[in-house]
């Protein structure tokens, strides 16, 4: 399996011409590759919360597919551990709709003649990412005032896996009113 490329690579907005159709003359993308984030929400998820902590994006940026589940695979599992599975509920709040492309290099003898050319390619999917704005929420876990430290700790550890800063919010949910 091919090395991933550092995320400063991918993480600029760019403007997406990456549509994706089921009619074959209107896709500009002939193939999409798989989506690695295996699951958007875990936990309990038919309890009432009393709080939601959120984390926060603080730039505009492209985040990988990759990044999204790890992310994710770290949260979960300090969340189990630590809360238990009936104690919160976990949610992406984003989704990878973009796909990433990149323009081969030719590599070996010769190679100069064959990269000269095309200053800026459509090049074949390699990937896919999310695109956020500036205080988007990434993810959120709702979960009950005795467990606000674990959930924060969980989100801290999720932080380091995305390539951005990013910021984590508590907010006290109203209950319904009946």
């Amino acid at each position: 399996m091919a090395k991933l490329k550092k995320a400063v690579a991918n993480r600029r907005l760019e403007r997406p011409y990456t549509r994706y159709s089921k009619y074959k003359n209107k896709a500009f993308v002939r193939t999409i590759p798989n989506l690695k984030v295996v699951r958007f929400d875990m936990g309990n998820l038919t309890k009432e919360f009393g709080y939601q902590i959120d984390l926060l994006s603080k730039a505009g940026i492209q985040i990988r597919q990759e990044s999204i589940e790890a992310a994710r695979q770290v949260a979960v599992r300090h969340l189990e551990r630590q809360v238990g599975k009936q104690n919160f509920h976990f949610k992406i709040r984003i989704f990878p709709f973009h796909v990433l492309r990149e323009n081969p290099l030719a590599q070996g003898a010769g190679a100069d003649r064959f990269s000269t050319g095309m200053a800026h390619p459509f090049g074949k999917s390699i990937g896919r990412a999310a695109r956020v704005e500036r205080m988007q929420p990434l993810m959120t876990v709702y979960t009950d005032k005795a467990y606000l430290k674990p959930v924060s700790t969980a989100l801290q550890k999720a932080k380091y896996k995305i390539a951005c800063r990013c910021q984590i919010t508590v907010d006290e949910l109203k209950s319904p009113i009946n």
